[in-house]
């Protein structure tokens, strides 16, 4: 099995992220604190309790130069932790929200970070030294619904949503002072801020989980239609497949490498997804494989067959495939809704990974000796 570790932290898990070295961990227990936790001695210890939010953090970054992390929460609040001695100290974010904070990313080169809201508005935040604070500005009216997901393109300038308006778009936050107009990303830099690069209207439920691929070529995200869609060259001519799922919606994805993805979502069990060398995205397997009991067998059978009642035969003549009924569960017990990267310095293939849930479980996965799925 894949699963390398399996931690039991707390009931119920919002979001976590991993410090540059992987030694420490933090999480938000579905509550208004965030916990760090550091591995000593053969087992994880409780460190630091940050307890500054009112209401549940619902994003959480750990940046990986700079080594602050930023936090989120329903309060419409945001702070940047920064270690000093022994204590992690809160710089205050001016947000402008008057809804939820939903998600959380920094930059690649952490000199901002983008936060999604329930104002169907996206914060772009970045540090004003003579006020010590971090300010942002804001997308507006362009959302026409909560924003679930944002991811950024490897330029530093573009900037992808998912919204429960079931669309995807993608923005330029290109700010004057913080961004600089140089000559490998002058295609990006033309954009003003808040410009429109594309709308993506593939999905007609809610969308989940946006990411870019490693070069930034592919697009990436999830709809609650249990889809899963790809978009190539999304600035200039955009190119989509629509991968359909006989199962549970995703809710979160991850790029492994350009042609590998991991999708993970209600089925409790991370899915591999992979592109064939014409670029046609397929789903794979299960990564968390397990025998097949009698009652899965036969609830696999009469999951087959309201599908193909429905018309979702496998031979259907276009570009939507559907993937047969899987068992569900295994290292996870309840909804996988977070997936988060472990990367070894500037490895362009992604090996390591650890998930997180409802189940209140950190699950950290080892591809190590998968080498069908990371090539």
């Amino acid at each position: 099995m894949a699963a390398a570790a399996i931690h039991q932290f707390a009931e119920c898990i919002t979001c976590h992220a991993w410090s540059p070295d992987h030694s420490m961990l933090v999480f938000c227990p579905n509550n208004n604190e965030v916990h760090i936790y550091k591995f000593i001695t053969d087992k994880w210890e409780k460190l630091h309790v940050l307890s500054k939010h009112d209401q549940i953090v619902s994003g959480i970054d750990w940046s990986r130069s700079s080594n602050k992390i930023v936090t989120v929460s329903h309060d419409r609040n945001s702070y940047v932790w920064t270690q000093e001695g022994h204590d992690w100290v809160p710089t205050l974010v001016i947000l402008k929200l008057n809804r939820a904070a939903l998600c959380v990313q920094w930059s690649p080169k952490e000199n901002k970070f983008a936060v999604g809201s329930g104002a169907k508005s996206v914060c772009i935040c970045y540090y004003e030294q003579e006020n010590n604070w971090w300010i942002s500005k804001v997308v507006r009216k362009k959302h026409e619904s909560s924003v679930t997901s944002v991811a950024w393109h490897p330029n530093n300038i573009f900037l992808a949503t998912t919204s429960t308006d079931g669309k995807c778009r993608v923005f330029s936050t290109f700010i004057k002072g913080v961004d600089t107009r140089g000559s490998q990303a002058s295609m990006s830099t033309d954009w003003k801020f808040g410009e429109q690069i594309a709308q993506l209207d593939l999905s007609s439920m809610w969308a989940f989980g946006v990411r870019w691929s490693p070069s930034g070529k592919t697009l990436a995200y999830a709809g609650h239609n249990s889809m899963i869609y790809f978009i190539d060259d999304v600035e200039t001519s955009p190119a989509a497949q629509n991968l359909a799922l006989r199962d549970l919606p995703l809710r979160d994805i991850l790029f492994l490498s350009e042609r590998t993805v991991i999708g993970v979502g209600f089925d409790c069990n991370p899915m591999i997804f992979s592109a064939d060398e014409t670029g046609l995205w397929s789903f794979v397997r299960y990564l968390d494989e397990r025998k097949v009991t009698t009652s899965t067998s036969r609830a696999s059978q009469l999951s087959e067959a309201l599908g193909k009642l429905y018309g979702q035969s496998k031979q259907a003549a276009s570009s939507d495939t559907v993937e047969p009924s899987k068992p569900r569960g295994g290292a996870h017990e309840n909804c996988i809704t977070c997936i988060v990267p472990l990367r070894k310095g500037n490895d362009s293939v992604i090996k390591r990974f650890s998930t997180s849930g409802l189940d209140g479980k950190i699950v950290v996965w080892d591809l190590d000796n998968h080498m069908d799925i990371t090539k």
